[in-house]
């Protein structure tokens, strides 16, 4: 008979200890973050001549500052994580867009908008569904070169501790009043999509509007509590949409297995429009 304890070594496979160490990293991150914000002093002056404290160091593929214009780009002194569950995990970074940087990508997408699809567990492809009633587009390759989008993508994987190159291109979603986004996990389900970068682990969710009612970011099976969505009273946890706050929340559980309790929609939009930018994160590269 195996020993339990060599049983429980065995479990902790490559995948688990990396997603460890990611959690750790990404304490590491926050400890960083909550040090700077809310300074009397200059944003970022406080790391100026810092040889041993003024960068962070990541793992490889993970960007990392090193002076005062890697920390602006990064926002460092304005982004403000709050821990709203470890399991899954959910952080909302506070002030994560400039208000800038909300507009651009709204200015970008407007054009392009098309009603939102689903993916296809058989194809891959893009299918209607009553499950989705938004509209939405993606970020080509080029606009990914486009210098704004490229110190949102770096700020995103630092922050989340996933490489820029597991990232699948940006989408970004416009939803109207009576829209909405049914509970659903991020993560697939079928083999035909884990076919370029593997299974999707992690999702940034960044809010680009707040003249909203309604249009939460559900999470039903998070908490004890009661929250509110879209009008109504119900059991779970659910993040309002602020324009520049982005909540990053995690598909794949410290076991590297999807987590099923990742489950979330989007409450329907009672007044207004609700705009965000999405990035979903692979265990490998996507590029």
């Amino acid at each position: 008979m195996v020993p339990p304890m060599k049983i429980v070594f065995g479990l902790l496979t490559f995948v688990t200890v990396g997603m460890i160490i990611g959690a750790l990293s990404q304490l590491a991150i926050i400890r960083k973050l909550e040090d700077s914000y809310g300074s009397d002093s200059q944003p970022f002056r406080r790391l100026r001549g810092l040889e041993s404290d003024g960068y962070l160091q990541l793992p490889g593929g993970i960007p990392y500052w090193n002076n005062d214009k890697e920390a602006e780009m990064l926002r460092l002194g304005y982004v403000k994580p709050e821990v709203l569950s470890w399991s899954p995990r959910i952080i909302l970074f506070h002030n994560f867009l400039s208000m800038e940087e909300c507009d651009y990508l709204r200015a970008v997408a407007l054009p392009r908008l098309h009603i939102s699809t689903v993916v296809d567990s058989k194809t891959g492809k893009g299918i209607k569904s009553d499950v989705r009633t938004s509209s939405g587009m993606f970020l080509s390759l080029e606009e990914k070169k486009y210098p704004m989008i490229q110190a949102i993508e770096k700020r995103i994987s630092v922050y989340s501790q996933v490489p820029i190159e597991n990232g699948e291109l940006m989408q970004v979603l416009r939803y109207e009043k009576n829209q909405y986004y049914k509970p659903h996990h991020d993560y697939f389900s079928d083999n035909f999509n884990l076919k370029r970068g593997g299974q999707r682990v992690a999702t940034m969710l960044m809010y680009l509007s707040d003249n909203v009612e309604g249009g939460e970011t559900y999470f039903p099976m998070v908490g004890s509590g009661e929250c509110s969505c879209g009008g109504s009273l119900v059991p779970g946890l659910s993040v309002k949409p602020i324009k520049g706050n982005a909540v990053l929340f995690w598909s794949m559980g410290l076991d590297g297995q999807s987590d099923p309790n990742s489950v979330h929609g989007g409450c329907e939009v009672i007044a207004g429009e609700k705009w965000s930018a999405t990035k979903w994160m692979r265990q490998k590269s996507h590029v």
